[in-house]
C-alpha cells in the first residue's frame, strides 16, 4: 500500500458533487456528502465496469445513493453497500483518504 496526492482538491466540491479520477492506473472516484469525503474504486462489484455512464456521473437523481449506470445496482454512500441490484448485499472497494501538509493523499495498493 502506497499513499498518492489526489489530482483536485476534493475541498472544492460542493455538497453531492462527484469527481472521478486515476491514481496509480486504477480508476477511482470521490463523493463530498453529509460534509464528509468518501471515495472508492470505480468498479460495480457485478460485473467490474466502470459505474458512471457521464464522466463525475456516480449518483442517482436524488444524490441520495451511488448508482451503477450499466446495471442500476444502488450502493449507500457512506459505505459502499450495494442495496439494491444484481450485486445486494457486496460493497464497493474504499479508498482511504487523509489530509498531510496541506495535500489530500489517498492510500492505493501498489503493483
Amino acid at each position: 500500500m502506497s499513499w498518492h496526492p489526489l489530482p483536485f482538491n476534493p475541498e472544492t466540491l460542493d455538497e453531492g458533487d462527484c469527481k472521478g479520477f486515476e491514481l496509480a492506473g486504477a480508476p477511482y472516484f470521490l463523493v463530498k456528502k453529509f460534509g464528509q469525503l468518501y471515495a472508492y474504486h470505480n468498479r460495480c462489484p457485478h460485473q467490474q465496469i466502470n459505474l458512471e455512464w457521464k464522466a463525475d456521473t456516480f449518483l442517482d437523481v436524488d444524490k441520495s445513493l451511488i448508482q451503477c449506470a450499466s446495471h442500476g445496482a444502488l450502493f449507500t454512500i457512506k459505505d459502499g453497500r450495494c442495496v439494491a441490484g444484481p450485486c445486494t448485499g457486496q460493497q464497493l472497494q474504499a479508498l482511504t483518504l487523509r489530509k498531510q501538509d496541506q495535500q489530500w493523499q489517498a492510500c492505493v495498493e501498489s503493483g
